[in-house]
């Protein structure tokens, strides 16, 4: 597909493009493999689609390894991410036209009488506006496309139109979030009553994302455009221009939050990732599909303050709108892998190129892309919920470049798909990359996203039914017709907005057919541009060396070099404006004053230094607690469930066994483990299962070794816990010497006890792997024909070297509080956490434990030490006060 098409393009310059490249490289990959592994993607789709359908449908979502539907209200709730849940048969909407482009017409006919005959709209429910526009709305829109489609070419003749005036429906559900005198909406609306319904959280919001905000245009100006109620497309073109109006003139960048009243920054830190992303994106794709220069103007002009200020190639690192050399972050987020397709749309191919072989290299580290890594490529937040805005990006600059090197990259993602994300009833998120483990997910995108992308990369012309170059993509993937541009939203004459005329600077306005001048000059250039790259991130993981503004004549102090009893770093601190104080009980005291620097530059290095500092310690903390895995590896799982497991601080340390524990699970009886076992005949051999609580865990471990056990699985007795919604944590001792507990001992939350637990209650005999990750299946079953594979036999089972796991502590400190001007770091011994909860008991006597970070978003409920560092970094978001002093300043 190819979405440059306006009536301002000129064709000769797009003929030059497609010759450009379709003569550099010869086609490496056959007809017959593409063909293989486009067959594969299909197959992957109806073993997701059809799980869904038995399993999950009329729920909004599926749950993979329960084999349930997500029904909001009866599961634990998951904060805002219930949001894009309404009781609407989400999944069902959102996988519509995808149905329609991988050729099944007869079930996409039976999909959509389903939706109109089974899908209400008009629920008492509080969802979230910007996830219903791209979910629901959008698969409504690219559902109607599809079935006029196919009504055009003699099928579906029954259809009137029925999706369109549901689309209309949800739409007019939506509105009431509009009103706001910014023309910002409510980020939440009630189906049924608005925003000012029952529900307390609608209409009592003051601020939004910009993304949120920002990604309404294509929905709204599309069904505008079929229905010719010009309202819609007017309140999304009222949105947009608020934001451009409140951009930062300086820099010409954008915040990430805003106050939907007062349009005030509530972050202002700017980046390309989440809370921004497809506000950019939906800038260039407005100008696709409506043909209004006016979106293309504002796209470049913000285009070309992120190639200033935000791209590092291959790093794309937020920073602050009014101090744009000043880096906010030293990670990235997963989101942020969309940029590289629409630079492709943009026609700024090397960039991309670099950027997108970043991210591949850190996927191949951690076989998917976590959802948030630092700046030498080490895991950040861990999680993967199977997010396709890379193999969007991989789609896009294979269209661009027909390098066959990017239908490797996507034969990867096929492979790790179904090695590691592919169970029994569809395909489950990464509850953590680096250990494999799963969580009970699989959202709507990954059908309505992931699968298009793939398929579209291995098709042929001849594969697919209608020509996908006279439609754009929507952020989630849905197919709009350009033939909009030419239909009218009504007989009143369009919105103007006069003032951004008079701001239209041509000089910044390139007419855009992809740019020439980026192609590669031979064969090779690709592939010296990605060379540097994979050194970077394959080899040694080495920080890249980022943009360095002169003013203290060195270079500046990294938190992980930082040394207390360095004189010359103490010196580095004192030019920042940072002092040190020891303080009576050992710990070191961290205080920044931008005042106190030598100059501004070196109070930004100070600010950046404080925050590097804030972060490192809250991944420290996070490195010395890793979570463990559960893997089932008998059948009908063959490997493929991994359950998030909680370490015990004694017994055997499954880090430092190359192949685990295996073996088949028994439940110990008693099931608390308390005393001397009386089934131990049965359970000698195997792996124990064991409820938490009456007794010391400790205690529970040695009754089990002494029975013969080879290990052991704690489940809680707390009916209802998740690792979805809890930290883990890790099982401490009884505070003597437990040296002679030799077996491992892991610990399973209820949810995922209870998917053990029906398991061995349906097939009798069920094996685990305890380890430290999760195994490839081949590995598991040393070169054994896998039952039930779909894998190719070629596919390499080894595992790369993870750069997550190297050591990183080359600083003593860790963080401590914060107080408007100032923030504390403190030392603390690796074990000292550990050694006080381990003397704890609670007055019922259950085992004492341990918080275990699990990689989630620093939001999520900690220990209080771990608060602090939470508190920390969401200071540093919104601004510290002195560095707010320094923008008032400037202002």
């Amino acid at each position: 597909m190819w979405m440059l098409r306006s009536a301002k393009m000129l064709p000769a310059f797009v003929l030059l493009f497609f010759m450009g490249t379709c003569f550099r490289i010869s086609e490496t990959m056959s007809r017959d493999e593409k063909s293989k592994l486009r067959n594969q993607v299909v197959e992957m789709f109806d073993h997701a689609y059809r799980s869904y359908m038995d399993h999950a449908y009329p729920a909004d979502e599926l749950m993979p390894l329960t084999c349930r539907g997500r029904v909001r209200g009866l599961e634990p709730s998951r904060g805002d991410v219930d949001d894009a849940l309404g009781k609407f048969s989400l999944t069902l909407i959102d996988t519509l036209d995808t149905l329609a482009l991988l050729n099944k017409t007869a079930e996409f006919e039976e999909a959509v009488r389903r939706v109109v005959t089974d899908v209400r709209l008009d629920n008492d429910i509080v969802v979230s506006v910007f996830e219903t526009n791209i979910r629901v709305l959008g698969g409504l829109l690219g559902g109607h496309s599809m079935a006029v489609m196919l009504k055009e070419n003699g099928q579906m003749a029954w259809y009137q139109n029925e999706l369109l005036h549901m689309a209309k429906d949800i739409g007019l559900r939506l509105l009431p979030a509009f009103n706001t005198t910014s023309g910002l909406p409510y980020p939440r609306v009630n189906l049924r009553h608005g925003v000012h319904g029952p529900e307390t959280r609608t209409g009592t919001e003051t601020e939004t994302c910009t993304a949120c905000a920002g990604t309404i245009i294509l929905e709204f100006a599309a069904l505008s455009r079929f229905t010719g109620d010009p309202t819609f497309e007017g309140h999304a073109r009222r949105a947009l221009d608020f934001l451009w109006e409140k951009r930062q003139r300086n820099s010409n960048l954008v915040g990430t939050t805003i106050n939907i009243h007062s349009g005030e920054w509530v972050r202002r830190d700017s980046g390309v990732g989440a809370g921004i992303d497809s506000y950019y994106e939906y800038l260039m794709k407005a100008y696709i599909l409506l043909g209004d220069d006016q979106f293309l103007q504002r796209f470049n002009t913000h285009y070309a303050s992120i190639m200033k200020y935000i791209s590092q190639p291959p790093l794309l690192l937020d920073v602050h709108i009014h101090k744009p050399l000043l880096p906010a972050r030293t990670w990235m987020d997963s989101l942020l892998a969309f940029f590289p397709g629409l630079q492709v749309l943009k026609g700024d191919i090397r960039p991309a190129i670099e950027t997108h072989e970043m991210l591949y290299q850190v996927t191949k580290k951690h076989n998917f892309l976590p959802e948030a890594f630092t700046t030498d490529f080490r895991v950040h937040w861990a999680q993967h919920p199977l997010r396709p805005e890379f193999a969007e990006s991989t789609y896009f600059l294979y269209k661009a470049t027909r390098d066959p090197y990017y239908l490797e990259v996507g034969r990867t993602v096929l492979e790790n798909l179904n090695r590691f994300a592919r169970v029994p009833c569809g395909f489950a998120a990464m509850k953590d990359v680096r250990t494999g483990s799963h969580e009970d997910r699989m959202d709507s995108f990954f059908l309505a996203e992931m699968f298009k992308y793939l398929f579209l990369l291995f098709a042929e012309e001849e594969d697919l039914p209608f020509n996908v170059e006279d439609y754009v993509f929507t952020t989630e993937a849905h197919l709009l017709p350009l033939s909009l541009s030419t239909a009218s939203n009504s007989a009143a004459p369009p919105i103007i907005n006069t003032k951004a005329l008079e701001e239209f600077d041509d000089s910044n306005f390139e007419w855009t057919c992809p740019n020439t001048r980026l192609l590669y000059p031979d064969p090779a250039f690709p592939r010296n541009l990605r060379e540097p790259i994979r050194s970077a991130v394959d080899k040694s993981c080495t920080r890249p060396t980022t943009h360095r503004e002169p003013g203290m004549g060195r270079a500046p102090l990294r938190a992980q070099d930082f040394m207390a009893n360095n004189p010359e770093h103490l010196e580095l601190l004192r030019r920042m404006g940072v002092s040190l104080i020891h303080l009576k009980d050992g710990r070191v005291q961290l205080v920044q004053h931008a005042t106190q620097a030598i100059s501004p530059v070196a109070a930004e290095d100070g600010i950046r230094f404080m925050q590097e500092m804030m972060e490192l310690s809250s991944q420290q903390q996070k490195e010395q607690l890793p979570p463990r895995a559960v893997q089932i590896v008998s059948h009908p799982y063959f490997g493929r469930v991994v359950l998030t497991a909680g370490p015990a601080q004694f017994g055997m340390d499954l880090s430092k066994s190359s192949s685990g524990v295996r073996g088949f699970v028994t439940v110990a009886e008693p099931y608390n483990g308390c005393s001397e076992l009386s089934n131990g005949e049965i359970v000698a051999g195997r792996i124990a299962l064991l409820q938490r609580g009456q007794c010391m865990f400790a205690e529970k471990a040695r009754h089990i070794q002494r029975a013969g056990a080879t290990g052991g699985i704690v489940i809680d007795d707390n009916e209802g816990s998740s690792s979805d919604t809890a930290p883990l944590f890790q099982m401490a001792g009884d505070g003597r010497n437990t040296d002679d507990v030799i077996l491992p001992l892991l610990f399973l939350f209820h949810k995922e006890g209870s998917i053990l637990l029906e398991a061995l209650k349906e097939y009798k005999e069920v094996e685990v792997l305890l380890s430290d990750k999760a195994r490839d299946r081949e590995a598991i079953f040393k070169g054994k024909a896998l039952p039930g594979t779909l894998l190719d036999d070629n596919m390499d089972g080894a595992e790369e070297e993870d750069c997550s796991t190297e050591e990183k502590e080359h600083s003593s400190a860790s963080s401590g509080a914060v107080d408007q001007s100032q923030v504390t770091t403190q030392e603390q011994p690796a074990g000292e956490l550990a050694a006080r909860e381990e003397s704890v008991q609670s007055a019922e006597g259950l085992g004492s434990y341990v918080p275990l970070d699990s990689a989630e978003d620093p939001s999520e409920d900690e220990d209080s030490s771990s608060q602090s560092v939470d508190s920390l970094l969401a200071d540093w978001q919104e601004d510290l006060e002195a560095f707010k002093q320094m923008e008032k300043d400037e202002l």
